[in-house]
Parts: structure tokens; sequence; C-alpha cells
């Protein structure tokens, strides 16, 4: 408990000051070293569409994958805006670590004011936004209302888990990553069955990355009040979640490979082996350490994906 003790306050013993200190604090609120996975999942779309509408117009693909980037990160800097409150209540420090280079949660800590923050939000998502008014028409409507749409539910989702007895937030949150890709996908393409089965292929990989992420995170979710998959249904049902959506997801794989070829079928199988490992994992020990362990295996997993739609739409 001494860590949290001063949270939002200003005051941090033992953090760099100055531009180190600050540079420090914008690496954790943008998560930073995740950031070049966002580009590529983005254009795994972008490629899967141009493969599928006469050639991929890569003279496109700066332009998209700083969509991608700058959209994403947009995304990822509201969720710390909106948390900034609840995180101070933090009594487990091992997700933070995880998902920030550095290990702090810079509006929590006050690392950062809240007003910088929402200023850096406000640039991100409005520079997406300039580059995606500059895409041919529809598909500037298009990769511009799913964004738009993304951000609600992303505001829904934080907003809504703290106080429900259903995991509506859950199931409703998580169509913003099961998008993203088809974002990508529509910066070329049109909505088509493909644009479909990419939806359906990475939202139930989503909703298990999702149960595993809160998993990690159990001890703070109780301590917030926050209504999670396991503060509702227990370590138990969460690890049932888990495998659940995990099978879904490779049902909705064999759909979509169906139109693609061996070397999307060999990512899509790398994965799945990933994924099976990350779920025996936590099937046997049934904690939030082992959830912990085994988010590299959801997160490399969606990277293998990405690169070999990519692969696939190029050789």
């Amino acid at each position: 408990m001494a860590e949290t003790e001063g949270r939002g306050n200003g005051v941090n013993p033992g953090r760099p000051g100055g531009m180190a200190g600050a540079l420090r604090a914008y690496l954790d609120l943008t998560r930073a070293h995740f950031a070049p996975v966002w580009p590529v999942l983005f254009l795994s779309g972008f490629a899967l569409a141009g493969a599928g509408y006469g050639g991929i117009p890569w003279i496109l693909a700066g332009k998209v994958a700083l969509i991608g980037l700058l959209g994403f990160e947009g995304g990822i800097v509201l969720n710390d805006y909106l948390d900034r409150n609840t995180d101070t209540r933090d009594v487990d420090p091992g997700l933070t670590r995880y998902w920030r280079p550095f290990g702090t949660r810079p509006l929590a800590e006050g690392l950062i004011p809240t007003g910088h923050a929402l200023a850096l939000l406000l640039i991100l998502a409005l520079s997406a936004a300039a580059l995606i008014a500059t895409l041919p028409f529809p598909h500037s409507l298009y990769v511009g209302g799913i964004m738009a749409y993304s951000y609600a539910v992303e505001v829904f989702y934080q907003l809504a888990k703290r106080n429900q007895q259903f995991p509506f937030a859950q199931l409703l949150g998580r169509t913003d990553l099961a998008l993203f890709p088809v974002a990508g996908y529509l910066t070329v393409g049109h909505p088509d069955g493909v644009a479909l089965l990419l939806f359906l292929f990475f939202y139930p990989w989503a909703e298990a990355h999702l149960g595993v992420n809160d998993l990690a995170d159990l001890r703070n979710d109780r301590v917030r009040g926050m209504r999670t998959v396991p503060v509702l249904y227990g370590v138990q049902g969460t690890v049932a979640w888990i495998a659940i959506f995990s099978l879904a997801h490779g049902g909705t794989a064999l759909l979509l490979l169906q139109h693609l070829g061996t070397i999307a079928w060999g990512g899509c199988a790398a994965g799945l082996i990933l994924l099976l490992l990350a779920n025996l994992w936590i099937a046997k020990k049934r904690t939030p350490e082992a959830a912990l362990g085994a988010l590299p295996l959801f997160h490399a997993s969606l990277f293998i994906y990405a690169a070999s739609l990519i692969l696939e739409s190029v050789f």
C-alpha cells in the first residue's frame, strides 16, 4: 500500500524530474513500447483490402500507418484520462509495469497535469481525423465513423463497467479493438464479406484478451470497485470466459482463412498455438500472476496474425 500513498497529488519522491522525468511520463502514458504494434495491425486490414481490390496502393501505406498509430494512441490516452481518479487506488503494480515501460500511471500519480493529457488526446485525435479526411470518399466516411464510434464506446466501456450486473461494457466495449483492423481495410476497401469476417476473427480474440487482462488486474479492480469479468464471475468464471472466446476465435479463424492462402494459414496456426498454451497455463494456475504471464502470448499472437495478413497480401 505504501506505493499508492500520495498518488494523484503531484508528489512523487524518487521519480526523475526535469525533461527526463517528463519524457518517461509521456512514454508511460502512451504505452510507447507497444506503439509499433498498432500501425502493423491497422496495415494488416489495409493490405488485405488492397489485395482484394486490384492491388495494394503502397503509396498510401505511410499515411495509413500514421492514421492507425495516431488514432490508437489517442484511444490509449483517453483510457488513462477517464481512469485518472480510480487508478489512484491501485495496490498491485504488476499490470502497470507490463503495459508501461517505466511502470507509472502518470495521471494518477500527478506526473502529467490532466490538462496536458487532454491536450495530447486532442492533438492525436485531430491529427488522425485530418489524415482520414484526405482519404477518398467514401473511405474517409467509413474510417472516420469507426474512429468516432471507437472513442465513444471507449468512454462507455470505462464508465459502464463501474456499475453493472452483466458485462455489457466488456461485450460492447471491445468492439473497438475488433473494428481497428477493419478500419484499416476500409481505407481502400468497402464493407463486404471479408470485412465482416475480419471483425468476427478479431472480436473473440479481443474478448479473450480482455478476460486475461482483467484477471491480471483483479486485485486493483476489487479496490477500485470495477465490475469486471473476474469481479462478476470469479476466477473460475473468467477462466471459462477466456476459454470460450478463444474457442470462438478458432472457429472464426477458419471462416476467414477460407479466403486466404498458405502464409495466413501458417500465421494463424502459430497464433492459435500460443493461445492454447496461454489458456492451459491460466487454467492450471488460476491466479492473477498466471494471467499476467500469459499476456505476452496473447500479444505475440496478435502481432503474428497482423504480420501474416500483410505478408499474405504481398506474396
